[in-house]
């Protein structure tokens, strides 16, 4: 009776033999071709690429070449191993006893280098070179690498080493350094679907072009992946294999409809974009992976506004790519940068979520209900042409009185702003003569302080905050004239304000204030004339249409700042720098 012989799946029985057989790697084999035509073979290699895309198996096909000796025996390292000898054939299998294939993932110490440093003295047992293949080598500890450094730089003649990764950056520099490195390319979707119809013809199976392309863009480039998933649709066709077989394999939407739902979703219609998502859902459709197209979707489009070639897609079907090439004329870049941020926070409450479907439906309502808003520059547009609300008072005090005396500076709001002038700290003179020269002393400098708004950016200059907000929400002022402030205090005003304020006063003037408190005066503090300020102009702003629209689009919504246009000028021209007239260089040349 004889055997049957074993099934062995696609992605080893199609694993590339040669250099040939590789595919979407065309720089690295011809590097190598001509490394290995002048006999300018490095002494340690590293692969690094995603999953998938042939690292191992190009570890594998070079260690074959260098250690070819031809069906005749007398052949010499060639980038084209014939297969047939003792070597190719017992490293295809993988039981050559001079190719030694290490994981590093489960070998991460130092001893299990120390293994390979002490096996490099000893010469090949058969072929010309000891080769060691090391996977995912980023693995290695510290330690390991460091061990393995001295020996990569000088290996002896005999030695070559391979290594494989797919996390470069997480190899020492030095290691890297010692090595010749080929970065493995995403396969390209015309290369994968090519190679996919290639082992589908091979295997005799009937595969519809539109199911090669969803396994394509299923597998991100990976050739493993999309030959793995070419073995299972053809099992699940069990014939002629569809794309909607395939689709149902993966869990997928169909592209067409995902769009349908993407065009209801732009349009605004909540009731039709979930009744599109939950006969989806009720097809087999996952919730994550719907949510996922819409991203794709929304990223493709937004391309396509950017740059028109992108559409040539051969993974997108041609009725597609019109839609596609339509839909970015009319949808606003901004407009799909928004659905792209909020689709991101879709994707991650639907991961997140104890029921996906209820936050697919969620986020879906979310995006029909933005979808209409109008784009930023749009609304710039408008704003600029609604009239400008009135802004506070100047300095935000409330308007306790006058304009500055002369000689006061004034900020870029036109605010009063006191000096920091300190006046006498005691009698220029003895007798009746001193004393009115003291009494003119002390008027002539509490004449800088001609009204309470002074006094509070005479407090503000010093940068006594604690006072500060004291003042402006717990002073109800009575009366005021120059050394001499009465005040209510607010419910809310420490007990000692008064006697802080005036020795603070004193201490920055140099002349004594006094500060007393009265009863029953109900003037407004300086934060509730600035607040009520403020609130007039919300309201003023609530009024614009293009505002009472966005506010009844978001229940719950409210205005927190206005910022006129003379706010934005002020600002700019206090923070400016000041212009600097160029200064003499005495060391400047004529």
């Amino acid at each position: 009776m004889t055997e049957q012989p074993k099934y062995q799946v696609l992605a080893r029985k199609y694993r590339p033999e040669t250099f040939v057989d590789l595919v979407g790697q065309d720089a690295m084999v011809r590097t190598l071709k001509n490394a290995f035509a002048a006999d300018r073979i490095a002494q340690a290699f590293i692969m690094t690429g995603i999953r998938g895309t042939g690292k191992t198996t190009t570890a594998r096909i070079i260690a074959k070449g260098i250690n070819c000796i031809g069906p005749d025996g007398n052949g010499g390292p060639t980038t084209d191993p014939c297969g047939k000898c003792e070597h190719c054939t017992a490293i295809m299998e993988g039981r050559h006893v001079d190719v030694i294939e290490m994981d590093a993932a489960s070998n991460t110490s130092v001893n299990d280098i120390r293994e390979i440093i002490d096996s490099v003295h000893y010469r090949a047992a058969s072929a010309r070179y000891k080769i060691y293949i090391i996977d995912e080598v980023h693995m290695l500890s510290t330690s390991a690498f460091n061990a393995l450094l001295k020996t990569l730089e000088e290996p002896p003649a005999h030695v070559k080493f391979i290594f494989a990764t797919t996390e470069i950056r997480k190899v020492p520099v030095t290691v890297l350094s010692r090595c010749q490195r080929f970065d493995l390319r995403r396969i390209e979707p015309e290369d994968m679907v090519a190679l996919l119809r290639r082992i589908a013809t091979s295997e005799g199976a009937q595969i519809a072009d539109d199911a090669l392309a969803l396994i394509t863009r299923a597998a991100e480039g990976s050739a493993r992946d999309a030959t793995s998933l070419l073995d299972q649709a053809i099992s699940h066709g069990a014939g002629e294999t569809t794309a909607e077989q395939v689709r149902a394999m993966l869990g997928l939407a169909d592209r067409g409809r995902v769009l349908d739902l993407f065009e209801m979703i732009m349009r605004g219609d909540a009731v039709a974009a979930l009744a599109e998502l939950g006969a989806q859902y009720a097809e087999g459709a996952d919730p994550m992976a719907v949510m996922r197209d819409l991203a794709e979707i929304t990223h493709w489009i937004t391309v396509l506004n950017v740059s028109k070639d992108t559409a040539d897609d051969p993974t997108i079907a041609p009725d597609e790519q019109a839609r596609g090439r339509e839909l970015a004329k009319t949808l606003h870049i901004r407009i799909l940068g928004r659905m792209w941020q909020m689709l991101l926070k879709a994707l991650e409450e639907v991961a997140g979520a104890p029921n996906a479907m209820m936050a697919a439906e969620m986020s879906v309502i979310r995006l029909t209900h933005v979808s209409d808003l109008p784009s930023p520059e749009d609304l710039i547009k408008q704003l600029n042409e609604m009239p400008v609300p009135p802004s506070p008072g100047p300095g935000g005090s409330g308007g306790y009185s006058s304009a500055p005396a002369g000689g006061m500076a004034t900020d870029a709001r036109g605010s009063a702003v006191a000096p920091t002038h300190r006046g006498p700290t005691g009698p220029s003179a003895h007798g009746a003569h001193g004393a009115v020269a003291l009494a003119q002393n002390t008027e002539q400098a509490l004449a800088h302080y001609p009204t309470f708004d002074h006094v509070v950016e005479l407090i503000r200059s010093n940068r006594d905050v604690k006072l500060l907000v004291e003042v402006e929400t717990g002073v109800r002022l009575s009366a005021y004239q120059p050394g001499r402030i009465e005040f209510t205090p607010h419910n809310t005003a420490p007990a000692d304000l008064a006697a802080r304020m005036g020795a603070a006063l004193q201490r920055w003037t140099g002349n004594r204030w006094a500060v007393t408190i009265v009863n029953d005066c109900t003037t407004e503090t300086i934060a509730e004339k600035r607040d009520a300020a403020k609130e007039a102009v919300k309201a003023e702003a609530a009024k614009h249409p293009l505002v009472q629209a966005t506010l009844a689009a978001f229940p719950g919504a409210c205005i927190l700042s206005v910022t006129t246009p003379q706010d934005i000028a002020a600002s700019v021209q206090a923070e400016a720098l000041p212009e600097v007239e160029d200064e003499w260089d005495p060391f400047e040349e004529d």
